[in-house]
């Protein structure tokens, strides 16, 4: 174990009192004095956003809503989109974040759905009118 002493006394003969820095610190406060401007002093303020860019989805969610609205998927991707913004706006990021979250799922639902649909009826009556 190293143990080491420190001394808090300070010698008689080195001239410099125990709080020397201190001293001086009040010394220079002291000569600089009271400013000679009346105007009282100003103050510089740095505003630090931490503004992430969130999505919402809301413009996904409203196509799927007009357009591709299979099963009402779009519909209701759209109005978690709009709550996630709310929620975004009133500053709460972690309900922002599942609702977006839960609007981006229902939006790939929505399309893996309807391109499969689309799919579906343009092949059915191709092959209904092969077999005639």
């Amino acid at each position: 174990m190293n143990h080491t002493f420190q001394t808090f006394f300070t010698p008689a003969n080195s001239g410099h009192p125990r709080n020397y820095e201190m001293l001086k610190e009040e010394h220079e406060v002291a000569v600089v004095g009271v400013p000679q401007n009346p105007a009282p002093p100003m103050s510089t303020m740095i505003h630090f956003h931490s503004e992430t860019s969130m999505p919402d989805h809301v413009v996904w969610s409203l196509f799927n809503t007009l357009f591709m609205n299979s099963g009402c998927l779009g519909f209701i991707a759209f109005v978690y989109s709009m709550k996630s913004r709310e929620r975004k706006k009133v500053g709460d990021l972690t309900r922002a974040q599942a609702y977006a979250s839960t609007a981006k799922c229902l939006n790939i639902w929505a399309l893996i759905v309807d391109i499969v649909m689309t799919i579906l009826l343009s092949i059915i009556p191709v092959l209904i009118f092969q077999v005639y």
